[in-house]
């Protein structure tokens, strides 16, 4: 009986170990044509008219696009869509979107990068906003912009997006919004209140003019 219950309990742990040894299957990846397809689909029938097929939006109140990590633009759109992110246009639009659909507008969208955008129209503010942007202002506990942002203003993808290329007049008003707390993100709210009116039209005025691939 001892070695029924010993060849039992091998028996157990050869076939247990099997199983345990067999790794779960991994999602599969997205065919790039069809996600980038896909979401150039979706870009010219849902984006077109406030962000622009390529990403450059015609409106300067709205955010340029193109080249912006496609993480960071997916993870957006879900914050619209679950109400975490404030914005009645926004959360309309993104509400017919799943998250494959998200996946496929942030992956177009990034593969426009390289496209001239923006450009600095008052080189004395944007030489102030570059020392700004690449030393902060320690006085005042100000952080360097490129710290996060990076050196090109590309941003890193789902944490920080593009700064390169982007309207003025967006990142003004994104960076009032945050000084006030009418736009919430806890760093982005203490950083951009420690800064004066004319320090946020620096900075957004550099990276206005800045390039980054």
């Amino acid at each position: 009986m001892k070695g029924v219950i010993a060849a039992a309990a091998v028996l157990l742990s050869v076939t247990t170990g099997a199983f345990a040894a067999d790794p779960a299957p991994k999602p599969e990846a997205p065919n790039r044509a069809e996600q980038l397809a896909q979401g150039k689909q979706i870009a010219s029938t849902v984006c077109v008219a406030c962000h622009g097929l390529d990403g450059i939006s015609p409106v300067s109140a709205n955010p340029n696009l193109a080249g912006m990590p496609a993480q960071y633009i997916a993870k957006q759109l879900a914050l619209f869509k679950n109400g975490e992110r404030k914005n009645a246009i926004m959360q309309g639009m993104s509400q017919g979107l799943d998250a494959k659909a998200m996946d496929a507008v942030g992956a177009y969208y990034f593969a426009q990068r390289g496209k001239p955008i923006a450009v600095a129209r008052n080189e004395a503010q944007a030489t102030e906003g570059a020392k700004i942007y690449r030393r902060g202002i320690p006085e005042r506990k100000v952080p360097a912009c490129a710290g996060c942002h990076g050196g090109a203003g590309a941003g890193i993808p789902a944490q920080y997006p593009r700064l390169a290329g982007q309207w003025p007049e967006y990142t003004v008003e994104a960076l009032r919004q945050y000084a006030t707390g009418e736009r919430k993100n806890l760093q982005m709210n203490a950083i951009a209140s420690r800064m004066r009116e004319n320090e946020r039209n620096a900075v957004a005025e550099f990276v206005a003019g800045m390039r980054a691939r």
